[in-house]
């Protein structure tokens, strides 16, 4: 509410409710370019590492830029966004609100790789989301905002979340 979200976010976005995963028993996967660590939970780790492997043998490098994260965390990165004065209904448009995002659960992951980190839409055009697009949906991990999705959240390449 602090935020400015309304009631009815949930509903218009079309988002579920998130349980935040227990901090302690993550797992450290890499740490991102920034040199922040990127944690997950177990099974989404192993998930990770199996793909990570599998993409480096067809000669893919997949960097960990963002695992899980808190909704305390998740509530600093919209403030910081308002006060940099973004509206909130842009904001809103990629950042899920503090309870709904799937980094919460510890399965989601934003990838990048060598060529393009930087978290854009651009990040499609690289031979690394190519790869994820072919072989990632085979090992548990599905793209949660496709192009032309329905759901809340604008489209995001680089987000993929462990589903099993």
């Amino acid at each position: 509410r602090e935020l400015g979200i309304p009631a009815s976010y949930a509903e218009t976005h079309g988002l579920s409710w998130h349980e935040e995963a227990d901090e302690r028993s993550l797992v450290l996967v890499g740490t991102n370019p920034d040199g922040r660590e990127v944690r997950l939970t177990p099974a989404a780790a192993a998930a990770w590492e199996r793909l990570r492997a599998a993409a480096a043998k067809d000669g893919i490098t997949l960097l960990p830029i963002s695992g899980h994260r808190s909704v305390a965390r998740q509530t600093e990165i919209i403030r910081g966004k308002l006060a940099a004065g973004q509206p909130l209904d842009a904001i809103l448009r990629f950042v899920a609100a503090p309870g709904f995002s799937e980094h919460h659960t510890g399965r989601a992951l934003d990838i990048g790789s060598p060529e393009n980190c930087t978290l854009e839409q651009d990040f499609e055009e690289t031979a690394a989301f190519r790869w994820l697009a072919q072989h990632a949906p085979g090992r548990g991990f599905s793209l949660s905002y496709p192009k032309g999705g329905t759901g809340g959240i604008g489209y995001e390449p680089w987000h993929w979340c462990f589903k099993h």
